[in-house]
Order: structure tokens, then sequence, then C-alpha cells
């Protein structure tokens, strides 16, 4: 076990630790504020999903809103129906006479969690295979993936009689999982937003520092030496890329229990940069760094436009701009130089001590 393995363990207990018993005890079990928090922790799983993809393997999927749209739409439809005595209410405002067959089979909990899941990864595999086997990297995996999600959106909202067109899905019930609906204002709908994050967390961590993790690694720092030594490069940059959707498909359908609707401004283009930022904030080249970063930004953008009103959104671009400039690695590469330094002086201090007092 190499010695950042364990320090990326230690530091997902001492995150866990807080999230499950210190965030409660400061919010004092406030109902809205544990909410408010499970909002940011949903949030986090989307950012550390984005790390993934855009740290350990290169890829910048400026999509990634897309595949947490598809997540959020999905438990949503599930909700509306079971709101909804037969037909939801806005198809009947949109002459839509019987329940379309896409709709029918999420009448079944059991299949959403498995769409809110699937779809995005197989969504995110199909947009990957078409890029990866043409060796497209670089800035136009970007491109191609923001072209993406301002087509998704459109069809989105175009579809009203499907999707609620550009006012989303409102009026949606609460979940029941087990016999135990969920209310998402209780200290038991925050432990599971809060343990879903840990859990997506430790199966970051176990990712990144296994082989595969290391091979993604070697293909971000020189593709063709990867395929040189017989590493099938576009396999590995799809798979990685349907793990993310995946993740993302899971943060949107927890987004939509704390927030109860689901909205085509899940999929905007500001939404996805926002998760960009919260990444680079963080620290693309950790898991637990990046879910860090979206709790922070989310919990600092509530802050500002709570005080300042009009100019909330200046302050918070000051702030991206001065990260970018003198930390262009986030706070996990500002703490992880921190640390380096400190050996380097220690291990100096050391040799120093040796040469001064020298063996006889």
């Amino acid at each position: 076990m190499s010695s950042k393995f364990q320090y990326d363990l230690v530091a997902l207990v001492i995150f866990a630790l807080v999230v499950a018993f210190g965030v409660p005890a400061v919010m004092n079990y406030d109902g809205f504020e544990l909410n408010t928090f499970a909002r940011y922790l949903a949030l986090a799983i989307v950012s550390m999903a984005l790390s993934l993809s855009w740290g350990t393997a290169g890829l910048l999927n400026l999509g990634q809103a897309a595949t947490f749209g598809m997540g959020s739409y999905a438990m949503a439809m599930h909700l509306k129906l079971r709101a909804s005595d037969g037909l939801p209410d806005f198809m009947g405002w949109n002459n839509v006479e019987t329940l379309p067959w896409l709709w029918v089979p999420f009448e079944s909990l059991t299949f959403t969690l498995l769409a809110g899941l699937l779809v995005p990864a197989f969504i995110g595999g199909l947009i990957a295979i078409f890029m990866f086997r043409a060796r497209i990297a670089g800035v136009f995996v970007a491109i191609i993936t923001l072209a993406f999600l301002v087509a998704f959106q459109l069809l989105f909202i175009n579809q009203q009689g499907l999707t609620g067109g550009q006012n989303g899905l409102t009026g949606l019930a609460q979940m029941s999982l087990f016999g135990w609906t969920v209310d998402p204002y209780s200290m038991g709908f925050y432990n599971l937003v809060a343990g879903c994050l840990v859990v997506a967390l430790a199966f970051g961590v176990y990712l990144t520092h296994s082989k595969f993790g290391l091979i993604l690694r070697a293909i971000r720092e020189d593709a063709d030496r990867a395929r040189f030594f017989g590493y099938n490069v576009a396999s590995y940059q799809t798979l990685v890329f349907c793990i993310s959707a995946a993740l993302a498909g899971w943060a949107g359908m927890l987004y939509t229990l704390v927030l109860e609707f689901a909205s085509p401004t899940y999929m905007s283009v500001s939404f996805s940069l926002a998760i960009v930022i919260w990444c680079a904030v963080g620290g693309r080249e950790s898991v637990i760094a990046a879910a860090f970063g979206a709790i922070v930004v989310n919990m600092l953008e509530g802050r500002l436009s709570d005080v300042f009103v009009e100019g909330w959104h200046l302050i918070l671009g000051v702030i991206f701009v001065l990260v970018v400039m003198f930390m262009p690695r986030g706070i996990y590469g500002l703490l992880s130089d921190s640390v380096r330094k400190i050996r380097r002086i220690r291990r100096t201090r050391d040799q120093r001590g040796v040469e001064t007092f020298p063996n006889t």
C-alpha cells in the first residue's frame, strides 16, 4: 500500500466523520439546514465524478451536466407517476391522452434506480466510443461534449409533452424505500445522501489507486506511449467515461430527492461549467478534494448571495480567477506542495545534523 493511498484513506475517514457527525451537530440538526447541506453533498458526487475522467485520465468533459440531468429526470419521472392519478398533469395540458411508453417502466423504483445509473453510462459510452476510437483528445473532447450538452438540453425543452419542457417536472411525491417514506428534511435522508457520497468517494479512491487508475494516469501523460506498451487506450478512456457518467446520474437522482423537482437548467452550460470550477478549486487530482471543492464553493455561493444580493457573482468570479492564477492545482495541490516542502526542509535539517556530528 503506497503512502499516498494511506493518506487518501485517512482523509476519507476524516471526511466521513465530519460529514456524518460534525455537520449535523453544527447545524443543530435543523431540517432546513440539513436539506441545504444535503444538496451540497449531492453536488459533491458529480464533482468527484468529473475528477475521475478529468484529473485521472485527462479528459475534460464539459457535458457532465447532461448525465447529471438524466439521473435527475429518471427519479423525477418515477416520483411524478407516484403523485399522479394515471396521467401526469402536464401531459393533459399538452393534449397527451395516454401515458407514453417511455414513462411506463418508471413506475418501478428498481427500474428507476437502474436507469438513473445505466442510461447515463450508456449514453456516455456512445459518445466516448465515437470520440476515442477516432483518437480525439485535448480541447476537442471538451468541445464535443459541450455541443452534446446543448443539443441534449434543447431536446428536453422541446419535448414538452414528455419532459414538461422549460418548466421541468414539479409536484413530485416522496420516494418510498423499503417501506420508509423519504422526507428530504429529516436526519435519515441526510444520512442517506451522506452515505452515498462516502460510498462514491471510497469507490473513487480505490479506482484511482488500482492498476486501472495507474493506466489511466499513464494515458493522461502520454497516450501514444501507452499504446506502444499494448494497452487499448480507447477502451480505458471509454470505461472511465462511462463510470463518470453513471456517478453523475447517481448524483442527479439524489439532487431531485433534495429539491423535489427536476429542471432542464440542470443540463445548462452554466451548470456544467460550474461543475468544472468546483473540481478545479478542490483539485482535480483527488476525488476527495474535488468533492470538498464542490461543498466549499456552494457554501460560499450561498453565503455571498445572502450578504451581497447584487454583486456576489462578481466576488465569486474574482475568487475563481485568483485560484486559477495562484493555485492552478486547487486546494489539493496547495496542500500537497506544502507537505512536500516541509519534508524537504526536514530532510535538509537531518542532513545538516549528520554533517555537524559525524560518526567517529
